[in-house]
């Protein structure tokens, strides 16, 4: 299991989700270069750089056909990377995955985000203000201009990989209509709601969000893949 992170932040809000992982899988949780612990490459990566950092990350560890389970912007680095390098992993889970058209653009998407503040624990809030800070505001701008740039619509039928689309039943930031079309247009999507969640499933409801995982990759991969 690999899981990545969104804009602006660390895999540190991937903590609560890789515990309760690492029981029943070897588990990583890396940062994107530019990001939480990692070097910081001038100037800030394109979204495809991104994937191939992350690609770059699955090497040093030795990893050849992981599940990938992303939240947010990490969603499409995700896609791009399972378009573009097919062979590096074995499935994905998509948790609130961002890109969706009818955020009108970077303005809508702060928008969304404003909304899903108050609905995210309290805990979470000096844990990304800190992984925001540590980026900076120059990269975490150009990251997001690159994340409402990317066509992931364009890339979504394209991915041959079996694929779980998981959405917090109060996110704002990915509205039902949106997970849904996304899981429509992938050839092998499936749609999962976890009660009383909001944009970071990974670090709010991690028990929720690793049984789906669980069942999810008992359905698609052979007990000698897992």
């Amino acid at each position: 299991m690999v899981l990545v992170h969104g804009l602006g932040v660390s895999s540190r809000y991937m903590i609560p989700t890789a515990r309760r992982l690492a029981r029943f899988f070897p588990t990583y949780a890396p940062d994107f270069p530019g990001f939480g612990r990692s070097g910081r490459p001038k100037p800030a990566l394109r979204l495809p750089e991104l994937a191939d950092g992350l690609v770059a990350r699955l090497d040093a560890a030795g990893l050849d056909r992981p599940v990938l389970l992303a939240n947010s912007l990490g969603c499409q680095v995700v896609v791009d990377l399972a378009l573009r390098h097919p062979a590096r992993l074995s499935c994905a889970i998509l948790v609130g995955p961002t890109g969706d058209p009818e955020a009108a653009g970077l303005p809508g998407m702060v928008g969304r985000l404003l909304l899903d503040v108050p609905r995210e624990p309290l805990s979470a809030l000096p844990l990304q203000a800190f992984d925001y800070l540590t980026a900076g505001p120059l990269r975490n701008l150009r990251t997001a201009r690159e994340m409402v740039r990317d066509p992931f619509v364009a890339k979504l039928p394209f991915v041959p990989h079996p694929v779980l689309v998981v959405r917090g039943e109060r996110d704002p930031i990915a509205p039902q209509r949106w997970v849904a079309e996304v899981a429509d247009l992938l050839p092998r999507g499936e749609v999962a709601v976890v009660p009383g969640a909001a944009h970071i499933v990974n670090y709010s409801h991690p028990e929720a969000l690793v049984a789906l995982t669980r069942g999810f990759v008992a359905r698609h991969l052979p007990p000698g893949a897992r």
